[in-house]
Parts: structure tokens; sequence; C-alpha cells
């Protein structure tokens, strides 16, 4: 197995599924000849030309609608947004028209596209390059939506992505696109969309987050062994839809939960993940669930580590649930 990047597994898994289906494209704002602004789709261009990688116009509704036209006449295309935080203006093609088709068609017409988008902070980005907007999405039927955290995911869960025959929001962290290494197989591979993973195995309490949080939830848990409290930890991956049974089991042996995510606490996945452990596991319950998450604010600029959950934040909110 070779060593990758979140990058480079973004690159491989792109090229493979050119190579398996002439019917996959590739397009968005410099993605040709550039390779992106991030280089995920560095080479791309040269190896299956300007007809299969393709530079639009600076238009998020007109990539995001040429992509529903494509899907719905038999192709596979891969858009790419620059940050998620310049979906807005192609929002209304992703979710009144591409969530929508195969249920207003009555299973006539599908739309599998998969909308590729840098999510989430920690590259001093602002709040133009910083916002975590994934409940936009999970809250639309229709939709499958992915937040990814390792390289090996990532490979697994954009290829399985570009196969889905529904539109799948797959969002990739930016600051971990070159922070994190692993090995990653070379051939051939799926991860399902919703399934979560467990990242780490214990009995004292669960920590569930996903994405970019992962980081400080893995660290988080690995200072709480050293002091004798194992944490499972679960990374959710998909969002829409999410592993309910994988969180609802471990909750119940653990009886205790931390939610850690970066996105603002309003209306937020975190949100949904604990009303559903309080509406199915009352009982079992040691401790009320506690979110640890961004805040109601626009994404600040100077504080910009500070908005996001630290492996500090994480232990103070650990210490309350333990102590409860």
């Amino acid at each position: 197995m070779a060593t990758m990047t979140m990058i480079q597994a973004i690159t491989k898994a792109l090229d493979e599924e050119m190579t398996r289906d002439d019917r996959v494209v590739v397009f968005g704002e410099d993605v040709g000849k550039r390779g992106g602004v991030f280089l995920a789709t560095e080479g791309l261009q040269q190896k299956y030309g300007p007809e299969r990688v393709i530079d639009t116009p600076l238009s998020e509704a007109a990539i995001i609608g040429a992509a529903v036209g494509m899907a719905a006449h038999g192709m596979r295309p891969v858009a790419e947004i620059q940050f998620a935080d310049y979906v807005f203006p192609g929002f209304d093609q992703l979710v009144s028209q591409a969530a929508k088709l195969r249920y207003r068609s009555g299973g006539q017409f599908t739309a599998p596209m998969v909308v590729r988008m840098p999510t989430g902070g920690g590259v001093k980005g602002g709040h133009h390059h910083s916002q975590s907007p994934e409940a936009h999405f999970a809250h639309t039927g229709g939709l499958k939506v992915v937040v990814v955290s390792s390289p090996y995911d990532t490979k697994g869960l954009l290829k399985s992505a570009i196969r889905d025959d529904d539109p799948v929001v797959f969002m990739e962290p930016k600051r971990l696109y070159r922070a994190v290494k692993e090995e990653v197989p070379e051939d051939d591979y799926l991860i399902p969309i919703g399934k979560a993973a467990v990242r780490r195995e214990g009995g004292d309490l669960t920590l569930v987050s996903y994405g970019g949080s992962m980081v400080e939830t893995l660290k988080a848990a690995d200072e709480m062994a050293a002091a004798g409290i194992e944490a499972e930890v679960i990374d959710l991956r998909s969002l829409l839809p999410w592993d309910k049974d994988t969180v609802l089991n471990s909750v119940a042996k653990t009886g205790r939960v931390l939610m850690i995510s970066e996105a603002p606490r309003m209306a937020s996945v975190a949100s949904e993940v604990t009303a559903t452990i309080s509406e199915e596991l009352f009982d079992e319950l040691e401790a009320p669930p506690v979110r640890v998450s961004g805040f109601d604010i626009p994404y600040p600029y100077a504080q910009d580590k500070l908005y996001m959950p630290t492996v500090t934040r994480i232990l103070n909110a650990a210490k309350r649930v333990l102590d409860y």
C-alpha cells in the first residue's frame, strides 16, 4: 500500500473512477490546467483531456446546474466548489433540483452526481473560507452527505459517492488535506455511505465526531486514556444518512456521550444526534448528552483556532459528563 495524504487520495479516486467509467467527468473553477485551488485534480486534464476535466466560469449555479443536467442524461459528473462557503449561489440547484429529481419523476430520472467541497476552518481563512455548512444539506431529503476525516476513508467513500445513483455532497476538511498521511490501498475498494467507523473502543463514555474535529477528538481520547478513562470514539463519516445503530449501541454501553463538531451549535448535526440519543436511550443515560461545537457567530479570523473544539474544551466537557 502507498502512503497518501487526503489530497492524493482524492486524486487517486477520481483517476481510478475516470478510467473505470467514461461517464465520469470532472469540472469546476480552475480544476483543469491548474488542477484546482488545492491541486486535488492535478494532472487529470492532461490525462483525460479538456472534454472530461473542464474549467468552468465562476458560477456555482452554472456548475451545479450543469451537473444536474449531465446526471439526468446518464453522465456521472463530479463538480468541485472551490470552498464550501461558495456553494450558496448554487444552493437552489442542489436542494430544489438535484435532491428532488428521483422523487418528482417517480424514479424515471436520477441525479448520480457528486459535489465536492473543501469545508471547515483552521487555516486562517476568515469568515468566507472557513464555514461548515453541512447542516444545510443534511436537512434536505434526497441528498446524501459525507464528511471525511482520513485518506483511507476519502478514497473509499469518494468512489462510492461517484457510483451512487443519488446526489452526494462530499465535504473535505481543508485543514486535513496535507496534515494527515496513512496507508491507502492502491487497488479498488469501496466504503459504504451511511456506515460509521469505531476509531477506538472503550466503556466509560462515547465521543462522536466527524470531519476535521476527529483530530482533536482522538487526541482528547488519548489524554483520557493516560488518566485511566477509556472513551469509545465514533467517526460518523456520513451525516445523511447517519449510522444511528452504531451510535446508539455505543451510548447504551457507556451511558455517557459527547458530540463534537466545529459547525455552529444551533440546528446542527450535533443537535440531531444528541436529540436522537435522548429520545431513544433516556433510561440508559448516566448523564445528559453534551455538545462541544463551534459558535453561533460569523467565523472569526483572529480567533480561528479558538472557534473550533479544542482538546481542552473536549476534556472539560468530558469531566462534566463523568462527574454528573
